[in-house]
């Protein structure tokens, strides 16, 4: 069976990381849409996110579950992990971002990107793929960057770990095949979400000069690709989707 013809004699469940606002909230609400029950991650909003999860839970008629912790920390996506005892999708989103002369950045402050970026997919999936297998069938998605394709001058540690998390994508879908699990990545372009309003009105605008479609995107066109990756034929795995406006 695909993952879309078994989900509805399995229950679906889905597990969204860094979801309290930006392309995860957008992305958990896609899901709840086609009626998974949520698991939901924050690092710092959890009253942000527990309001969120209220909202879904009366306006889809799904179960919302609410956590707070780190990510990018072994113990405690362990910990998230003791009442799961199932999962169908798994959306690795967390994510943080540096900007600045590498010759700036600190030890501490590379690994908290790395930890925050890559070690983060790797204490998910470690955790997720035995239920994954047990279920015979899962989707992994991880929200990548076009940054982790082309290197972004002033965001090495940032285009370094979603290089990595490229590459890893494609390294675990091959291991997962034969398993019935697929494993892809969403690189994403510029999108209007808290990580970019960093940049003065004039960066954004010399950014989107630069992109044929003449805007950034929304977090909702992100959500919308992640929804057709879940119920995507289970023979589309280790690809590196791009959503950039045409820009890559």
């Amino acid at each position: 069976l695909s993952l879309h013809d078994a989900l509805p004699i399995l229950g679906k469940k889905a597990l969204v990381t860094g979801a309290a606002r930006g392309i995860g909230r957008a992305v958990a609400e896609e899901l709840a849409g086609q009626g998974f029950d949520l698991l939901l991650t924050c690092l710092h909003s959890i009253d942000e996110l527990n309001a969120f999860c209220l909202y879904l839970d009366e306006k889809y008629d799904i179960a919302c579950t609410s956590f707070q912790g780190d990510m990018g920390d072994y113990e405690t996506v362990n910990r998230l992990f003791e009442s799961v005892s199932g999962l169908d999708v798994l959306v690795n989103n967390a994510g943080i971002s540096y900007i600045g002369l590498l010759s700036d950045m600190s030890a501490e402050e590379w690994r908290r990107v790395m930890a925050t970026n890559l070690d983060s997919c790797f204490y998910t999936c470690r955790n997720a793929i035995p239920l994954m297998v047990h279920a015979k069938q899962g989707r992994i998605i991880n929200i990548s960057s076009v940054w982790g394709q082309a290197g972004a001058s002033m965001e090495t540690a940032y285009s370094a770990s979603k290089g990595a998390v490229n590459s890893f994508t494609k390294a675990l879908a091959k291991e997962l095949a034969p398993s019935n699990i697929q494993v892809n990545a969403v690189a994403c372009g510029v999108i209007d979400t808290d990580m970019n309003r960093c940049f003065a009105k004039e960066e954004m605008d010399a950014l989107i000069e630069e992109i044929p479609a003449d805007r950034i995107g929304t977090p909702e066109e992100v959500a919308s690709l992640v929804g057709q990756l879940v119920i995507a034929p289970a023979y589309m795995t280790g690809q590196i989707i791009t959503i950039d406006g045409g820009w890559l």
